[in-house]
């Protein structure tokens, strides 16, 4: 037996003792607002803005029936759509409750990964109820939810978090999958590798070129071709087309960074006007800092062009940024070198990265000092 066989045997048979949950809200943002405005129920609407450079949020089910779907221009939603009814976000309102559905897994586990507002991971295996079936909690936390929130989750219950997720997306909406360990590698097998968590479109069209169009033709391939073609991703490709993911449920996991951006009714050709604009994103960013306790020490400026062309600068310091001046002071600092522009700015937004907690940057000072 070879050193790929032998550990393959070994993790799935590790990972076969672990149970994981993931559950995922039904078109959320979109399902709040029908739920809190009768007039929407059974009609097609977008959370997000109409105008010209809108952007869709989210949609509900009515909607995607169109081929609307998240991240979609709202010019291009409505033509797919004609009848679509958009709604401004109420992000306080989402977050209440996803907190309130927070609140509903902690009474299952303290072993929560949350992924968004609207989707998280659970370790159940061992659970504060003593329960024995994954798949008798995740009934039981859809029907929490829907009594609680009147909002309905899909569920997948499996032996990692890659099947997990596959199986909460394979019922949806308001559905339960199960994938045994029995079942997980047949599962992959058939699966489109385009439906795989971590491949995006150009993925995608690189694995088509190889021929690799389904879990099996990747689990075809051998753990060096993946590697070779795909970098630190192959190894992750070449496990989970057998189904296995040792990756933990992560309990309280600090986001990588933090960021917010802004698309502007007109282009901004002028640097006075630019800073303005970044002035309101920074606040954006701050607050969310301030309100976590979260901190970062890489600064990191997105710039999109009229004619689409998107660039980044950043900038790293020795220290965590402690105030909201520091953060613009560095904003504008990248920005400034960029004018005069030959192409109207489109796009700004601004990010923190190198993230921890105060507490953490307290020790890491002290630890320093010593």
């Amino acid at each position: 037996m070879g050193t790929e066989e032998r550990a393959e045997g070994s993790s799935t048979e590790a990972a076969r003792s672990r149970k994981i949950i993931h559950v995922d809200m039904d078109a959320f943002y979109a399902s709040v607002e029908q739920r809190d405005n009768p007039e929407l129920r059974g009609k097609p609407v977008a959370v997000g803005g109409p105008r010209e450079r809108g952007v869709v949020a989210a949609a509900s089910y009515e909607a995607r029936k169109f081929g609307v779907h998240s991240a979609m221009p709202s010019v291009i939603a409505k033509r797919r759509c004609p009848d679509l009814i958009f709604v401004k976000p109420r992000f306080d309102a989402y977050k209440a409750i996803s907190h309130q559905i927070r609140e509903v897994f902690a009474e299952y586990t303290p072993i929560i990964e949350p992924l968004s507002l609207d989707e998280a991971y659970l370790d159940v295996t061992d659970n504060l109820k003593g329960i024995i079936s994954a798949t008798r909690i995740a009934e039981e936390i859809r029907a929490r939810i829907r009594a609680e929130t009147e909002l309905t989750a899909s569920a997948g219950v499996s032996y990692n978090k890659f099947l997990a997720k596959l199986a909460s997306d394979h019922r949806k909406p308001d559905g339960l999958f199960v994938i045994t360990p029995e079942m997980g590698p047949k599962f992959v097998e058939t699966l489109p590798v385009r439906k795989f968590h971590g491949v995006g479109p150009a993925t995608a069209k690189k694995m088509a070129l190889l021929g690799i169009a389904t879990g099996l033709d990747l689990r075809a391939q051998s753990l060096a071709f993946l590697q070779q073609h795909f970098g630190k991703a192959g190894s992750y490709y070449y496990w989970a087309a057998r189904g296995v993911d040792e990756r933990p449920v992560r309990a309280d996991r600090i986001r990588k960074s933090v960021g917010a951006e802004n698309t502007f009714p007109a282009d901004l050709f002028a640097y006075d006007a630019a800073r303005d604009a970044l002035r309101e994103i920074v606040e954006k960013v701050w607050g969310y800092c301030e309100r976590s306790g979260i901190r970062g020490r890489t600064v990191t400026l997105k710039v999109k062009f009229a004619n689409f062309q998107q660039i980044t600068r950043s900038r790293t310091g020795q220290m965590q940024i402690t105030t909201r001046s520091e953060l613009e002071q560095l904003g504008n600092a990248l920005l400034e070198p960029l004018f005069p522009v030959a192409k109207g700015v489109r796009l700004l937004g601004i990010s923190l990265s190198s993230l921890a907690t105060e507490e953490d940057e307290r020790e890491r000072q002290v630890s320093l000092s010593v």
